[in-house]
């Protein structure tokens, strides 16, 4: 019996070290979004924060005036890899988007993390 106690606690301790790490542990620092020639640009950094390695998503949603939502895209930065804890990894998600004169600001957020 103590045996499969062991065994189960072995095998579930990875699981359990994914989920310790949470958007919440991510940080985007130095976003920048600009426009060249009808182009976005929306670079900035993302740091992992967390315990261990890990990747995360980053979701930008493109406002008017008024704070309606114009667009909304979300991509991984560091696609399938890992960023190891304390590094930062550039990102620029502006191919995602098309232009709009209307365009306002901008809002950036972490929304998931994942251990590939």
């Amino acid at each position: 019996m103590k045996a499969l106690v062991v065994s189960a606690v072995l095998l579930l301790a990875p699981l359990a070290a994914q989920a310790a790490c949470a958007p919440g542990d991510f940080a985007i620092k130095d976003f920048k979004p600009g426009v060249a020639a009808s182009r976005l640009s929306l670079r900035g950094e993302l740091v992992n924060n967390c315990a261990a390695a890990s990747a995360a998503q980053v979701r930008i949603e493109v406002k008017d005036a008024g704070g309606k939502v114009l667009q909304s895209k979300q991509g991984w930065p560091a696609g399938t890899a890992n960023i190891p804890p304390g590094d930062v990894v550039k990102f620029d998600l502006g191919r995602l988007f098309r232009y709009q004169p209307d365009i306002d600001s901008y809002t950036v957020s972490v929304v998931d993390v994942r251990t590939w």
